[in-house]
């Protein structure tokens, strides 16, 4: 362990079991040690850096407005966030956009506009926000509560009330527990990213739009991990065909800035009114302008692209020696593999490729364009690491 690892452990609060490994520079989808050892980067800081490491057209643009306005409070109007808001709007067709730092507070934000447009409309009484077991929606008091795993609340009860948790591809389930709770949002991720990468089947999906339909129940979709092209969609939910009347969404929108997003349907998009929600640094300059750069180049033929890759990846990885299984969409897959998932990634590491885990599996969350070759060379490693 060299001296900058001792300092991390001294002053840094324990709550990363990092890898022995400090990156110190990259570009694209290559990353460099302190020693200059070169690895594919497969984990894009968790779907965090959608176009890689240092990618020109979003340093260009961020750059360009540090050297304008870095920072405004939000009593005053700014052209970055109001040009992303637009874009998100026309690009989703929801109406309105409120922006965050983080997943977590897009999914805190979500669930505040869902409990006060059902306590207008259906009552005070009405507050139950109702989510899946294994599902995640974020690391505060309440996006845990929100989180369907109960090894996350261990230690930190009481969590805010207010929450129940179903099982997914049971729809029966959620309605048992309208019959005496009444419900104020149903929220819901795609995939389970932190659970997993598991999918939902699209029978379960269309059955909890048609549940949240008919009882006037606010669906809220949390991408948070699914979204900006990480499927090979915009957004995930646009795979399902689901409407929802909220959709929260973060990591890869600003590209390896932090920057959430809610966004709010045209059902909902007047349930905020002055002073009913705010944040210090949502919709900062710097963060929408790099947010700018990365959704104004999620078009249809860049996202098929996205999905080729992925498809790719499905194909090369199904049936292989030391595959038990391939989960996920686009460039959101999880593999089970008959080796411990730890041991797998542990070996790509060593021989230049980083890869995540998920639960049991080895989760990858490459960089939306990393090169064909990159891409086939990384799958190689992971393969031969399986084995």
């Amino acid at each position: 362990m060299n001296s900058m690892m001792l300092k991390d452990q001294n002053y840094i609060a324990g709550t990363y079991k990092r890898f022995p490994l400090e990156i110190v520079s990259g570009k694209g989808s290559l990353v460099y040690d302190a020693d200059g050892k070169e690895y594919i980067d497969m984990g894009s800081g968790i779907a965090v850096t959608s176009f890689g490491i240092a990618d020109d057209a979003w340093q260009e643009a961020v750059t360009a407005q540090l050297g304008t306005l870095q920072h405004m409070s939000n009593l005053y109007y700014t052209d970055p966030c109001i040009r992303l808001a637009e874009l998100l709007c026309l690009k989703t067709g929801m109406s309105k956009v409120f922006f965050s730092n983080s997943g977590a507070e897009a999914n805190e934000c979500a669930i505040k506009a869902a409990r006060k447009y059902s306590a207008e409309n259906h009552g005070p009484d009405c507050y139950t926000v109702v989510t899946l077991r294994n599902s995640f929606h974020g690391r505060t008091l309440t996006t845990l509560a929100a989180t369907g795993q109960e090894h996350y609340h261990e230690l930190f009860s009481p969590l805010t009330p207010g929450f129940a948790h179903v099982n997914a591809e049971h729809i029966e389930e959620l309605e048992a527990l309208a019959e005496n709770t009444k419900i104020a949002a149903v929220m819901i991720e795609c995939i389970q990213g932190e659970g997993g990468v598991v999918p939902l089947s699209q029978e379960y999906a269309s059955a909890v739009q048609r549940f949240a339909d008919e009882h006037d129940i606010p669906l809220i979709v949390d991408e948070v991990q699914t979204g900006n092209g990480r499927t090979g969609v915009l957004y995930a939910y646009m795979r399902y065909g689901l409407h929802p009347d909220i959709v929260s969404t973060a990591k890869g929108l600003a590209g390896g800035l932090p920057l959430g997003a809610t966004l709010l349907s045209e059902k909902l998009q007047n349930v905020f009114s002055y002073g009913d929600h705010g944040s210090t640094f949502g919709g900062n300059p710097v963060c929408s302008a790099g947010a700018y750069s990365i959704l104004s180049r999620l078009t249809d033929d860049f996202l098929q692209e996205v999905a080729a890759k992925g498809e790719y990846l499905v194909n090369t990885f199904t049936g292989a020696p030391g595959i038990k299984s391939v989960s996920g969409m686009g460039l959101m897959l999880g593999l089970a593999t008959e080796k411990p998932a730890a041991e797998v990634v542990a070996e790509c590491m060593a021989n230049g490729v980083l890869c995540l885990t998920a639960k049991d599996k080895v989760r990858l969350l490459p960089a939306l364009n990393i090169p064909m070759p990159l891409l086939e060379k990384a799958a190689q490693v992971i393969l031969a690491s399986a084995k």
